[in-house]
């Protein structure tokens, strides 16, 4: 990302909406912009691989592993504003288990990038599936879009719900209501 054009390009945007770049106020906003985008966006230049940086290892288990309430916070490829929520994400591994960090880093990745809700919940589970070649893999997220809150409908308490099952997630309806009963099940 060159962030110099971005700063320019912000400078143009404030001048198209009637601001002054030069206002005590926005001089500094372009340089934020970029930054804050560079970070925003930066999971387009993350390797997954070097990501997971072999934090899988060997475990002889096919209990269900689950890691729930990961916050998440992404940009709408559609509005560019905020959706935030929470990602759970359950597998049945297959002779090897992730690092426990890797997953929220996963989730991050993949958040970190203008997305879809959809294709999030799908990116976060092939990604977990294909890694460790797990038996299933079960993810949910539950989001807030600012871009249904702050513009167009203004509704304030909706809350999109996507889940993406794979292998027995997909295949067992008891796998999958494990899944969902574990998810639900109050906090430690």
């Amino acid at each position: 990302m060159n962030e110099h054009k971005v700063e320019s390009l912000v400078r143009e945007l404030l001048l198209e909406i009637g601001e002054d770049p030069q206002r005590e106020g926005l001089v500094r906003t372009p340089q934020r912009v970029a930054a804050a985008l560079r970070f925003l966006t930066s999971g387009y230049r993350i390797d997954p691989v070097k990501l997971i940086n072999n934090a899988i290892f060997t475990q002889q288990t096919n209990s269900m592993v689950i890691v729930k309430n990961i916050e998440l916070y992404s940009l709408c490829e559609h509005h560019m504003l905020p959706f935030y929520g929470r990602c759970h994400i359950g597998y049945i591994p297959h002779g090897r288990v992730f690092g426990v960090s890797k997953l929220a880093r996963v989730v991050d990745m993949y958040a970190r990038r203008l997305q879809l809700q959809e294709r999030l919940t799908e990116q976060i589970s092939q990604e977990v599936m294909e890694s460790i070649g797990a038996m299933g893999v079960g993810v949910m997220i539950e989001a807030r879009h600012l871009c249904m809150m702050m513009r167009g409908v203004e509704k304030q308490n909706s809350i999109m719900i996507t889940s993406s099952v794979l292998g027995t997630f997909r295949e067992s309806v008891a796998t999958r209501e494990e899944f969902l009963a574990l998810i639900g099940s109050r906090s430690v």
